[in-house]
């Protein structure tokens, strides 16, 4: 019985999942995203967003924490260099994890795990992602010009109203 199970094992025994997750967290700070099992990908979460949560303080103490960690001196720099810089206003929630569907040889579920800040197409209410959207477009005619003269100011209600009045009057 698992009395008290406070996190997925990954059924590995202590030392073989410290190294998975430090491999992960390695492999995940270089290539800023990777493919993995969904299990493997939750556990790598609650693995790395304390760590990330500590560039934030560029101390002495916190990179040494950071690299009793990943044992990687390229990683702990990627980490508290352009990482740090990225998720400094973020208050928490680094990384996203995504699945993708099932894997053909063991069907096993995947996921694609992934800074939050590093997907410039998938990050919501950025300036880039104000840009590429469209505007509606709509089936009627002719009320965009209107509206575009209320906006600038240079008509008023009064005369806009005067001229729908006209185009009803017009149409029977």
């Amino acid at each position: 019985m698992r009395h008290g199970k406070k996190f997925n094992h990954l059924g590995r025994k202590v030392g073989h999942r410290k190294a998975l997750l430090k491999n992960l967290s390695i492999a995940l700070i270089t290539h800023k995203r990777i493919n993995t099992t969904l299990a493997k990908a939750k556990a790598l979460r609650r693995h790395l967003e304390p760590l990330v949560t500590k560039t934030k303080t560029n101390t002495t103490h916190s990179r040494r924490v950071a690299f009793s960690y990943l044992q990687n001196k390229e990683a702990v720099t990627e980490l508290f260099g352009p990482i740090a810089s990225k998720v400094a206003s973020r208050p928490g929630g680094y990384l996203r994890v995504i699945k993708l569907g099932f894997r053909q040889s063991d069907g096993a579920e995947m996921a694609m795990i992934e800074f939050v800040d590093y997907n410039d197409v998938y990050t919501v209410g950025t300036a880039s992602g104000k840009e590429s959207k469209k505007k509606k477009r709509t089936r009627r005619g002719g009320g965009s010009k209107k509206v575009a003269a209320v906006a600038a100011g240079t008509e008023t209600t009064k005369e806009i109203v005067e001229e729908v009045k006209n185009d009803i009057s017009e149409e029977e």
